[in-house]
């Protein structure tokens, strides 16, 4: 799907404030996907529909994992975690993007989860740097991300899994699991 059809496709879906944040996830990504050698068009393609169903009602979305996804765990960990496997499950049904790899990334941008491919690495991070994005620690995550995708995304998990902490939130198991595979892959490869 080309570029402009597939934002066109998007943008009705998103308020505009997420639909500029979308753009800002796309030439990230891009730009990531370039830096580290994952496939461009498939990272763009991921990046314009990550969010597809981020304003999806939320009760559609409960029902449509209890009902059709085997994820049924994912329900016991706020429904923002929702529309990233939702959001794989109708751009493959609305849209009719079957390529596994561009569902996936769509399916773990929020989670991430343990081997992670490239292209989902590219496009969890271009999410979690994009321009717009503006908290505490992300400066420096941008920063480790010229250089070490693994390292970057290994600091936006700290970050995170430290900021739900904080607040007293369930942190899902993969995104530990994430982060732990990475920390245990990166001691064995000193």
């Amino acid at each position: 799907m080309e570029r402009e059809l597939a934002l066109l496709t998007v943008k009705p879906h998103l308020t505009e404030h997420r639909y500029q944040h979308t753009l800002g996830v796309v030439d990230t990504a891009v730009e990531l996907a370039k830096r580290f050698g994952a496939n461009v068009e498939k990272a763009e393609l991921a990046a314009i529909f990550h969010d597809y169903a981020k304003f999806r009602d939320k009760l559609e979305m409960r029902a449509l994992v209890i009902s059709t996804l085997n994820e049924k765990d994912i329900l016991h960990y706020g429904d923002e975690l929702l529309h990233a496997p939702c959001g794989a499950y109708y751009v493959k049904e609305e849209v009719g993007i079957t390529d596994d790899e561009v569902l996936s990334a769509i399916r773990y941008h929020t989670t991430g989860r343990p081997d992670m491919t490239l292209l989902e690495k590219v496009v969890f991070l271009a999410d979690y740097i994009e321009p717009g994005r503006q908290f505490r620690g992300v400066e420096e995550v941008r920063e480790v991300a010229r250089l070490d995708l693994d390292e970057a995304i290994i600091q936006s998990l700290e970050n995170t899994i430290s900021f739900l902490m904080k607040r007293r939130q369930p942190v899902y198991p993969d995104t530990l699991n994430t982060y732990n595979k990475l920390i245990i892959t990166r001691r064995s490869h000193a």
